[in-house]
């Protein structure tokens, strides 16, 4: 995905980046997997302000993310890339060969119509949910567990991925984006690749304008 500077037209503009949004291919999520997100605006339930410089913004609603992805051996058709704005990551909508549709966190490199598994059986491709001990060492992982069945709490940010890195008894080494390692139960599932949108943060050089001389 690219990004482009806003020409400085207000003062709120001059050093905006956003995204070009190319990569998505629907303007509407799937009703099915959506509901209302309240917003408390920094009030409490008897109405006092407790929190302050809350409030305002655009109302959003809330995509249901398959973070278990337990659904194994079923393959699944990315139908869809869409933009959530409940996190920085974008977001494909899988149609299973089942019938059930889930949104799952959408990885670098994903296109629609490929095909996805999860499970034991799943090869070690993009997209492809399975457990770390049938992971080659080596590879590039994001949505992992901390626990089997748990679901995926770690690397699940815009950008980012961890790494395969060893095997020791029944855990494996995983180097974090932080810099860390971490031992987690080979019994946890991760994603194979990096988590999509990785321009998302960046931006370009500043202009010459803004160079402050020492």
């Amino acid at each position: 995905m690219a990004v482009r500077k806003l020409k400085p037209v207000t003062p709120g503009q001059r050093h905006k980046v956003i995204g070009t949004f190319e990569d998505i291919t629907a303007s509407v999520p799937e009703k099915s997997l959506v509901y209302g997100k309240r917003s408390t605006g920094g009030r409490n339930n008897t109405g006092k302000m407790t929190v302050r410089y809350m409030g305002g913004g655009h109302k959003r609603k809330y995509r249901l993310i398959d973070f278990k992805r337990e659904k194994d051996g079923v393959p699944a058709v990315v139908k869809t890339i869409e933009y959530d704005p409940n996190r920085s990551a974008r977001i494909a909508l899988l149609y299973y060969a089942d019938g059930e549709k889930r949104y799952i966190i959408a990885p670098n490199g994903l296109q629609v119509g490929a095909t996805l598994m999860s499970g034991a059986e799943a090869a070690p491709e993009v997209g492809n949910a399975l457990p770390l001990a049938n992971i080659p060492v080596g590879t590039v992982i994001h949505n992992i567990e901390l626990r089997p069945g748990q679901g995926a709490l770690l690397v699940r940010s815009a950008g980012n991925f961890a790494q395969l890195t060893s095997r020791e008894g029944s855990y494996c080494v995983i180097k974090l984006p932080s810099g860390e390692t971490r031992k987690v139960l080979s019994a946890c599932k991760a994603t194979v690749g990096s988590v999509g949108n990785s321009d998302h943060g960046s931006s370009p050089t500043q202009p010459w304008c803004c160079y402050e001389p020492a």
